[in-house]
């Protein structure tokens, strides 16, 4: 999986070209697309014409989209497990899916070099999350870590699932209260006061150890207040200057990941890994260990990482 952090939001893909592109007639449209003043199904499909629609939407709740083709079959094993999942989500995020075949500039503008690939929608920005058919576990993994990101940049909204949803009656996303603790790290993260907002994951994680949600946020904001200060060209002139320099290495190593720079990271404190004194490695293997959970298992780079990880160690 991509990094969900607030970095993962900068664009990664270019979508401004279909972003005001005025809507499809009623008639030409597929029937499952969402129209205004109608209810919103949790999974739906969309075209170049009807895009507009679904960024709207991601103001509200999280939008996965699932890039697919009629003649894939990966493509046809993993749908069913988006299906499954969103569902049981009650709500908090909803599945747009896109035939490449049909709708070239969604796919031009989602840059899917291959498919399945599957990429979410947070207040209007793109965040990849992961290419090829992935098993449900790792499919919920993603969503967990989705829904925390969303939460982080106020988008917790959930579209009513009941019986009036169900028959087509005008709905509108219904905005949840987040915990207690996690709305208090959300404010802490929009006032830019990165410490106090770890310090409220703390606390939840305190509370319920089993909070992954609270986890990751602790992981992403973490980060962040590693890397606010730091100036990415003086970063990388330091850890070239000093290539054991433990603290260096890591300040880079952070920005990289910060930066969606995922797999050079890693390289760095792996390399690091081998040439510091063996007292040191632990403090390197930590720090890897922690980027790994704020990236996500199911993310190949961790994958290949932690393989070479595995060598050194043993």
């Amino acid at each position: 999986m991509t990094e969900l952090s607030a970095a993962a939001l900068r664009g990664a893909v270019d979508l401004s070209s279909l972003r005001n592109r005025p809507a499809a007639p009623t008639s030409d449209a597929p029937a499952q697309t969402p129209a205004e003043g109608a209810a919103i199904p949790l999974v739906f499909d969309v075209t170049d014409a009807t895009f507009g629609q679904v960024l709207e939407l991601s103001q509200s709740v999280p939008v996965v989209v699932d890039l697919w083709a009629e003649w894939c079959g990966p493509c046809k094993q993993l749908s069913p497990v988006l299906e499954k999942v969103v569902t049981e989500l009650a709500g908090r995020v909803v599945l747009a899916k896109v035939d490449v075949d049909a709708n070239p500039q969604l796919a031009q503008g989602f840059r899917a070099q291959s498919i399945p690939m599957v990429v979410a929608l947070v207040a209007g920005q793109p965040v990849p999350l992961f290419t090829g058919a992935v098993p449900e576990e790792q499919v919920r993994e993603v969503f967990a870590q989705l829904l925390q990101l969303a939460a982080q940049h106020g988008v917790t909204g959930t579209i009513p699932v009941g019986e009036g949803a169900e028959q087509g009656e005008p709905a509108e996303p219904v905005e949840q209260p987040l915990p207690p603790l996690h709305q208090a790290a959300f404010d802490a993260i929009e006032r830019g006061d990165f410490a106090e907002a770890i310090e409220a994951y703390e606390k939840a994680l305190a509370e319920n150890p089993r909070d992954e949600e609270a986890r990751s946020g602790l992981g992403q904001v973490q980060l962040l207040f590693r890397t606010q200060d730091l100036d990415l060209n003086e970063a990388r002139a330091a850890a070239a200057a000093a290539p054991t320099d433990i603290a260096a290495q890591f300040a880079v190593a952070d920005l990289d990941v910060a930066g969606g720079h995922v797999a050079d990271a890693f390289d760095r404190l792996l390399d690091l890994f081998t040439a510091v004194p063996a007292d040191e490695q632990s403090r390197v293997r930590e720090r890897l260990v922690e980027l790994f959970g704020l990236v996500g298992d199911a993310d190949a780079r961790v994958v290949t990482a932690r393989k070479r990880l595995a060598a050194l160690l043993f």
